[in-house]
């Protein structure tokens, strides 16, 4: 029986996401063993062997977690072991804390993450850009960043590590077995941090 990388479908680059998955386990051995599929149902999810949570518009997407019964379902498979990878508003609502705007929008928070987040730290849609990102477990190569009214970590406690940085921001963290960053690797083609994320969580080779 396969195991599964679950794209979960609520909003977002989810087509975009099935491809640079698929295209990353490609290229590690054995990664043929691995499915991508979506979701959009607790039962679902809960066949995931590991969780992508895509952005998009946190608040939204945070409300239909709780309505579909999702947001319990990822807490709990990330207790398992479960790996996850969140990307923008993934990387928000995986955070235990948020700024001002989460606090006063009711934004539902997963609270995987022992970090604070800020939503929309680079301004709205049109301030949207990309930018080199320095992330030393890649190698020393910058990574190409897409952000498109992106987030950054205001702090970060407890387990959590920064990963990520954007001149003196923190745009990405790692935390056991998750990791989230505050861009969209999705939209380059660049494969690099999908294949971190196979590598660490999925214990396939990188070499």
């Amino acid at each position: 029986m396969s195991s599964r990388v679950v794209v979960v479908a609520l909003q977002g680059d989810v087509s975009e996401h099935v491809d640079a998955a698929k295209a990353a386990l490609a290229t590690l051995p054995g990664g043929d063993k691995w499915v991508v599929t979506t979701a959009t149902k607790p039962e679902e999810v809960g066949a995931a062997d590991l969780i992508v949570l895509p952005g998009g518009e946190s608040t939204t997407i945070g409300k239909l977690l709780v309505e579909t019964c999702l947001l319990d379902v990822i807490r709990d498979k990330c207790c398992e072991g479960v790996g996850i990878l969140g990307t923008c508003a993934g990387l928000v609502l995986l955070a235990s804390e948020g700024d001002e705007s989460v606090r006063r929008t009711g934004q539902p928070l997963i609270g995987l993450l022992d970090i604070k987040v800020r939503r929309n730290a680079f301004g709205r849609q049109k301030e949207s850009f990309e930018a080199p990102v320095e992330m030393p477990c890649l190698g020393s190569e910058p990574f190409p960043g897409v952000f498109i009214r992106a987030p950054v970590v205001e702090k970060v406690w407890g387990r959590a590590r920064p990963i990520a940085f954007l001149d003196d921001k923190i745009v990405g963290v790692e935390q056991d077995n998750i990791v989230a960053v505050a861009f969209h690797p999705e939209l380059t083609d660049d494969p690099r941090l999908h294949r971190y994320v196979f590598g660490k969580v999925l214990k396939l080779s990188c070499d």
